[in-house]
């Protein structure tokens, strides 16, 4: 007789109402990945039973199991509650008592690593071809990793040196600058990438993947130039959602560890990844006398509480008061 529990055979087809449920509000492809794989966790994690069949005390066990056994992060560790709860509400469509109990835990107030400029020249030196160029990009406007791999044609405008960032995070669009310094390298480059989209454009394979509804309401749009990624894979690939093959976005890994080899190479000790160009922007702003309220904008963060981390900056030493040290 089969011991496998009745539930178990479904549960595949519960990561598939949770993958619908996750398009329907559309989440990004990285989200989804991440709730489709805490879910799966979780419910291996107590014997295949049914999410129907447990509540908060399961939750819980499952949550100090990752942090007590597996030693993850409280951000990773609240990715994982999030998850449980988008199941349980959206999925299960259950909005039980307990779910307002489980408490978050609480992510430690860390300061961001931040270069000082003479570090971020010795970086960006050691950083050539189009890694330089995006790492320049992304010190010269302040953008997020993600936002500038999947910066398009469009997007940007040489006459009045402005980046539109669309979508960027908390599904908002803002306006960031675009720095004189690189526009020539960056007019080169779309030289080139106009050239490949010629030649992909000529095979057949010019299309690139439009959000949202836009590929029908626009069905022409995702073969049309100002819609084409400027920094574009190497390579075709197939859409883990639609299934269809064409040119994505250059993978965001290469840009790291091109990064990571320029740190080691400029003999910087800070653990310093592309993200800290964008500290490194918000806090050489601030060190130039730019008023918070403009550098929130720019990064587009909803709460200027946000961005007053950047202000430890400011202070010398401990909260600017001088070491009793240096007065002997």
């Amino acid at each position: 007789m089969d011991s496998t529990p009745a539930h178990a055979s479904s549960s595949p087809k519960l990561l598939d109402q949770l993958r619908a449920r996750i398009r329907l509000r559309h989440y990004s492809i990285r989200t989804e990945a991440q709730y489709v794989h805490w879910v799966r966790r979780y419910i291996l994690f107590h014997g295949k039973r049914h999410p129907r069949e447990m509540g908060v005390a399961e939750v819980e066990a499952f949550l100090s199991h990752l942090a007590v056994t597996d030693h993850v992060a409280a951000s990773t560790q609240n990715q994982a509650l999030s998850a449980l709860l988008f199941l349980y509400r959206e999925v299960l469509e259950l909005d039980l008592p307990w779910m307002s109990e489980v408490v978050r835990t609480k992510r430690p107030a860390r300061l961001p690593v931040v270069l000082t400029e003479r570090e971020v020249f010795a970086v960006l030196e050691c950083m050539q071809d189009v890694y330089g160029l995006m790492a320049r990009l992304l010190y010269g406007s302040g953008m997020r990793l993600m936002e500038c791999v999947r910066l398009r044609v469009k997007d940007v405008d040489f006459e009045r040196c402005e980046i539109v960032v669309r979508d960027g995070k908390g599904a908002k669009d803002r306006v960031t600058m675009l720095p004189r310094r690189i526009v020539p390298s960056l007019q080169a480059h779309l030289r080139w990438r106009s050239q490949l989209f010629e030649d992909d454009l000529a095979i057949g394979m010019a299309a690139v993947y439009l959000p949202d509804a836009l590929a029908r309401k626009y069905p022409n749009a995702s073969k049309e130039w100002g819609w084409q990624y400027i920094f574009p894979s190497g390579s075709y690939s197939v859409d883990p959602r639609s299934g269809v093959t064409r040119r994505h976005h250059l993978d965001e890994k290469l840009l790291q560890r091109a990064m990571k080899r320029a740190v080691q190479a400029s003999k910087i000790s800070k653990p310093a990844t592309p993200h800290t160009l964008r500290h490194s922007f918000a806090t050489h702003l601030l060190q130039r006398g730019q008023d918070i309220r403009t550098i929130q904008e720019l990064l587009g963060h909803a709460d200027v509480a946000t961005t007053m981390i950047y202000t430890h900056v400011l202070n010398k030493g401990g909260r600017g008061v001088e070491s009793p040290l240096d007065h002997l």
